[in-house]
């Protein structure tokens, strides 16, 4: 395969046709600074971060969408460019409020970020005054207006990666701002997963734990036979948010909305603490060793009278892997049956 040679920041690059500036640049471990560009979605080209200059070109291009060409001579860092992105920089905060200490994101925003790579310590700019909230398309997700920089990532991946079509751009009195379609959206948390800032939060896990205060602890979902990768962030050892894997598995960092949403149940003050047995028509609570010597009995009993396949067993999807297939191993080695399913089988 034919490959295209390019100097960047005067070292020598070898790429295949085709591929962006910014993909050649960080296949070397050079570095481009980004803020609507991600790498699961088309070139977006709103937020003016990943300018570069090229040799022969009049005006700094944004490297995102600029395909590599034989000979191509790129700049990366100058006075020029810095200049460019701290401007950019300083526009987006224009229609940004500074509201790091309450925002859910704080710690892992990619605006905060590159405000402090570039050392922006005033916006310089004044916007008409948006909104703090605004109903989403979705009540599991908040969305906050005045935190929206228009990077258009969300509105993207709705269309690109879930088709769903549940997001658009509109302009209102001159402003530009996000409009929604309730009945399109599926509230996979698609869009969240991608938002770089705090303009789209959580409503489950809101003001729970700070993300550089978690633990994430990488697993697989439950939920059904699919084994999206997942992560799920645990604070004072309760899940208080999850999230899709940046990785290349199955799911590609995306859950449903039962993978992203779904997790409550685990810190339940509903969930039952001890097994329950029946006297008399009604549960009552018992202890661990009169609740399994009632249950090893009756197995017993049914499969002497009836044979192993009168027994079968239901596993949850709420139950850990490691449970299911414990469980799984129990039905089919201990009770001697292959009646056994699951509340998530596909």
């Amino acid at each position: 395969m034919s490959t295209v040679k390019l100097t960047i920041d005067g070292r020598q690059i070898e790429s295949a046709p085709g591929t962006t500036i910014l993909q050649a640049a960080r296949s070397a471990g050079i570095e481009i600074p980004t803020l609507c560009y991600h790498e699961r979605l088309n070139p977006i080209v709103s937020c003016g971060m990943c300018v570069v200059e090229v040799a022969g070109f009049d005006e700094p291009v944004e490297s995102c969408a600029t395909p590599v060409a034989e000979g191509m001579e790129v700049v990366t860092t100058s006075e020029n460019l810095s200049a460019l992105r701290a401007g950019s920089l300083k526009r987006l905060l224009s229609h940004h409020p500074l509201d790091c200490p309450i925002c859910d994101k704080a710690g892992e925003c990619r605006l905060q970020d590159l405000v402090f790579e570039y050392g922006i310590t005033a916006e310089g700019y004044e916007a008409p005054p948006k909104p703090r909230e605004k109903v989403y398309a979705t009540p599991l997700i908040k969305y906050w207006p005045d935190r929206c920089v228009l990077c258009l990532r969300c509105v993207t991946a709705c269309r690109e990666i879930k088709g769903a079509c549940a997001l658009d751009v509109t302009e209102n009195e001159g402003q530009r701002e996000l409009v929604f379609f309730p009945d399109k959206c599926v509230s996979c948390g698609e869009c969240l997963q991608l938002c770089p800032v705090g303009a789209l939060t959580e409503n489950v896990s809101a003001m729970k734990g700070r993300s550089f205060l978690v633990k994430k602890v990488p697993t697989t979902c439950t939920y059904c036979g699919c084994g999206c990768q997942m992560e799920l962030q645990v604070a004072d050892n309760r899940v208080v948010n999850v999230t899709g894997r940046d990785d290349p598995g199955v799911n590609q960092s995306s859950l449903c909305v039962k993978g992203r949403f779904g997790y409550e149940f685990i810190s339940s003050d509903q969930r039952l603490t001890r097994p329950l047995v029946k006297k008399n028509g009604a549960f009552e609570e018992t202890d661990w060793d009169e609740a399994l010597r009632l249950v090893a009995r009756r197995f017993a009993q049914i499969k002497t009278e009836n044979g192993a396949d009168a027994i079968g067993g239901f596993a949850s999807a709420r139950c850990t892997n490691e449970d299911n297939y414990l469980f799984q191993k129990f039905m089919r080695a201990v009770i001697g049956t292959n009646n056994v399913d699951h509340c998530a089988r596909l």
